[in-house]
């Protein structure tokens, strides 16, 4: 039946392989269950019921993605789109989050509507394929920084906007065992070798008494306070269908790139630079914002964590489910799903990151309109911490160069049309 759903053999997987990146992908990504709950929590929501709306938006998207679109890539509330709904509709704007919630779930029907069409696939499949392999790179910078940051390696600083963190401190020396594991494990060909090293430190760090162990399980908290408490009544005005299709916008560049960099580095991507299922994924990654909206939680996108899994052997959506099924099991399991800490996952988005870098090396140095749309495309995203920033940055800097080089034929219409739109809303629309 496996074999059947998911075509094991032709993706040159097993079962085994697709359960070991499905958690490794899990355990990557599992602190947004803690951290997104934090955030919404600001803006006035109840932190146990975001919780469990996190939980179940992720197994949501991530199940859809996984037995629909048979791609290993999990699917979550985004990291900037939920600081969005809080610190820039809900608190800089006033919003209710009832009706911030509206919003969600309103960018999300446009998201379905879209992805019933060929336009969204339309776009992601005309970007050239220099900017594909500079968002797989852009991406694996964007891991570094998130790990080193969630280690502490790099730190804010008010002088030169990035420091470096205190060094001599256990968490950072777990971090480095962490990392060094996977690494070694890594180049013995061991099966499992992220997930390993996660498990281990994490083990480690509870007997160290860094995170304390309070039990196995739990029951869940009550999803009632935010359960369908979005409201769509009041969107209707200008500022905040701003607000909607901000949320449309940003949601599918990130999810656009995420897709193409994790499948760009799975070998899924083919031989004519497209994704096979494109539009099954984003359809996908549509109804998660849909499904969340209505649980209670901000808007869903595909993660890049899922490189992780894929790093790990995943290619195919039983990576998703498996992941999809972890975040079911968390509901109930978030006492011993919380000893994961970030020096454990941490490492292993930085040594994935790392991987990611060698989509560069296809790049056609020789070429100014290749390479440098290619380099700044890659820099922007960790660097504004934005992946769809580092994608708008990308497109005008390539239609730029193309046409003032003489060369405006290698610019296709869509390309000019997107620079045209992402230079627009850089100059008129702040996400917060």
């Amino acid at each position: 039946m496996l074999e059947k759903l998911f075509d094991l053999t032709g993706r040159k997987t097993n079962v085994r392989t697709e359960i070991v990146a499905g958690a490794t992908t899990f355990f990557a990504m599992s602190y947004i269950i803690f951290v997104n709950p934090q955030i919404l929590a600001d803006a006035g929501m109840d932190r146990g019921s975001v919780f469990v709306a996190t939980c179940l938006a992720c197994a949501a998207g991530s199940m859809i993605m996984g037995l629909w679109a048979n791609l290993p890539i999990a699917v979550a509330p985004g990291m900037g789109l939920n600081a969005y709904f809080t610190y820039g509709v809900v608190i800089g704007m006033g919003v209710p989050w009832q009706t911030a919630l509206g919003a969600v779930f309103m960018s999300g029907v446009l998201f379905v509507i879209l992805s019933l069409t060929p336009v969204r696939e339309w776009i992601i499949n005309a970007i050239p394929r220099a900017l594909k392999l500079a968002i797989s790179a852009g991406v694996g910078l964007f891991l570094i920084i998130i790990g080193l940051k969630s280690i502490g390696v790099v730190v804010d600083n008010p002088a030169t906007l990035v420091g470096l963190g205190h060094l001599a401190t256990l968490p950072v020396l777990l971090a480095a065992i962490c990392f060094l594991m996977i690494g070694g494990l890594e180049a013995r060909g061991v099966p499992g070798a992220i997930i390993i090293p996660i498990l281990t430190v994490s083990a480690i760090g509870v007997l160290l008494g860094l995170t304390q162990y309070t039990g196995i399980v739990a029951p869940p908290p009550d999803l009632s306070p935010t359960l369908f408490k979005l409201d769509i009544s009041n969107l209707f005005t200008l500022s905040l269908m701003v607000v909607v299709l901000s949320l449309l916008f940003v949601d599918l560049f990130d999810t656009a790139g995420t897709l193409i960099g994790v499948s760009q580095r799975a070998g899924l991507i083919g031989p004519d630079g497209k994704l096979p299922g494109m539009q099954r994924a984003l359809l996908a990654d549509s109804v998660a914002n849909v499904v969340g909206a209505c649980v209670g939680t901000s808007s869903n996108t595909a993660y890049v964590e899922s490189a992780a899994g894929v790093r790990a052997g995943g290619r195919t959506g039983l990576t998703a489910v498996i992941v999809a099924l972890l975040f079911l099991a968390a509901i109930f399991l978030a006492p011993l799903a919380s000893i994961i800490a970030p020096y454990a996952t941490g490492p292993a988005l930085v040594f994935v990151g790392c991987v990611m870098l060698a989509g560069l090396a296809e790049v056609d140095w020789d070429d100014v309109t290749a390479f440098v749309p290619a380099a700044i495309t890659a820099a922007a995203m960790p660097l504004t911490y934005s992946i769809a920033t580092g994608v708008g940055i990308g497109f005008i800097t390539y239609t730029g160069l193309k046409l003032l080089s003489g060369r405006w034929r290698e610019a296709s219409p869509a390309i000019v049309i997107l620079s045209v739109l992402f230079l627009l809303k850089f100059i008129f629309v702040r996400e917060g």
